[in-house]
């Protein structure tokens, strides 16, 4: 710890048996051990995990037997079906499996900056945000961005917030409303929520409708993590009615499919309905209500962009 204006403060004392027992742990694990010994969870036996690796399974017993020392705890035991991990080789193998995905990806890019690319970047979306926006707005980046090489993935709003937070994105997209935490949040694009109905349906002739006027009706609603679903629940809650909802679907491609077969009414973004819902013959009527009218935020941590998701950065915040 640095005082203001003066120097390094030099810890003293001797070192706690925590600290001492950490570089022990940290030389264990590394990726070959970590490798053998989710090897071992998987197959159930020290042979078959020494078949994997090309090696002898005494060669297997012994680093198991080091990485227990190392870590003062037992990680497997043997049981009628094999060996299988105790509460702490639960949670050793939990961390062991992101680490080594995290390795598979180091050497997936790296390979591709071999062959020119210039940077990755992770994104993280809504779903309103994939369907109706990203397509057009990442054609467009990459046209111009030929060497940068863009992950994404869907996620409920909250996980985009939690997502970008802890790392696993640069980026993310999210519904207004959604409390951003820590995370920087710029307007990204606005889009409207719409009710679905069925061809013929009473309400299909309409210039808009309020949800009040829809809650006598059975819905098809997104699932309980959707933004949109929570925006339905907490209106209906607010004006003192049930939302009487039918179906939990995945997609909004479910929803209208399952509007049109009569099992109940969808809300979609309007952008959606274009895309899906002359091909389903199901109708779309505006609901009136205030939160009905959205705002998708692009979300980031503060002064974290390195060069390749700042340019989709300025690049989305052109774009909406």
């Amino acid at each position: 710890m640095r005082r203001p204006g003066g120097s390094a403060q030099i810890p003293t004392g001797p070192a706690t048996p925590q600290e001492m027992a950490t570089p022990a742990i940290l030389n264990r694990l590394d990726l070959k051990t970590l490798r053998l010994f989710a090897a071992i969870c998987e197959d159930g036996t020290l042979n078959g995990a020494a078949r994997r690796a090309a090696i002898a399974p005494s060669a297997v017993s012994k680093r198991l037997a080091e990485l227990e020392r190392a870590l003062g705890c037992q990680l497997l035991a043997r049981g009628p079906k094999g060996m299988r991990p105790t509460p702490a080789g639960e949670t050793l193998l939990h961390h062991t499996r992101r680490m080594l995905a995290s390795a598979e990806q180091i050497s997936l890019e790296l390979a591709e900056h071999a062959r020119g690319v210039r940077g990755f970047v992770r994104v993280l979306a809504n779903l309103s945000a994939i369907v109706q926006f990203l397509p057009d707005d990442l054609q467009a980046f990459l046209a111009a961005q030929g060497e940068i090489r863009v992950d994404l993935e869907e996620r409920p709003s909250t996980g985009v917030v939690t997502g970008v937070e802890d790392g696993a994105a640069d980026l993310g997209i999210c519904a207004g409303g959604t409390d951003t935490r820590s995370l920087d949040a710029y307007p990204y694009r606005r889009d409207r929520l719409v009710l679905v109905v069925p061809a013929g349906h009473p309400l299909a002739g309409r210039d808009s409708v309020s949800l009040a006027e829809t809650l006598d009706h059975d819905h098809v609603g997104m699932h309980r993590e959707s933004s949109i679903y929570t925006a339905l629940r907490d209106e209906a809650r607010r004006l003192g009615r049930p939302l009487k909802l039918r179906i939990h679907v995945p997609s909004f491609d479910a929803i209208c499919r399952m509007t049109q077969a009569g099992m109940g009414l969808g809300v979609v973004p309007e952008g959606v309905h274009a895309l899906l819902g002359p091909q389903m013959n199901v109708a779309a009527v505006p609901l009136s209500d205030p939160f009905a009218q959205r705002t998708l935020l692009l979300v980031v941590r503060p002064g974290a962009l390195t060069p390749a998701p700042a340019l989709l950065f300025a690049h989305l915040r052109a774009a909406g």
